[in-house]
């Protein structure tokens, strides 16, 4: 099934001292299925998020910066297809009526308009997406 990827989701991958078991099972069932690969669709700003997540915690010295080279190569082999087609003035309401940062806003954006479940580990957004009638992966 086809899933919007929260960036919570990927900083899990990311961090071999960090661990979840919906951040687990997404991570292996890709890998043990690959021919049954369903996409995860994420926002622009998961691209910038999760790059975030690795250079700050090079500086913290929780990963190297060849760990977040390798990670990023074995990400690029996931089916992970970054959507440009946002809707401004839906992300603009969505922030608003649910008290979200407008980056959190973009994810459930995406989720309602290709109308699949939202995999994030995010407290604010989770609730915000039960409210708005989004299936939640986990």
């Amino acid at each position: 099934m086809a899933f919007v990827l929260d960036a919570s989701i990927s900083a899990v991958w990311a961090l071999k001292d960090e661990s979840n078991p919906l951040a687990e099972r997404l991570l292996a069932n890709w890998e043990i299925r690959p021919v049954e690969r369903e996409p995860a669709f994420v926002p622009e700003v998961w691209w910038f998020e999760l790059r975030n997540v690795l250079v700050i915690n090079e500086r913290r010295k929780r990963i190297s910066s060849a760990d977040s080279d390798d990670f990023l190569r074995v990400l690029a082999r996931f089916p992970i297809r970054l959507d440009d087609e946002r809707d401004e003035a839906a992300i603009f309401r969505i922030a608003r009526k649910y008290q979200l940062s407008f980056y959190d806003a973009a994810y459930l954006e995406l989720a309602i308009r290709k109308r699949v479940p939202l995999a994030t580990l995010d407290k604010a957004l989770r609730g915000a997406a039960e409210a708005a009638g989004i299936a939640l992966l986990g």
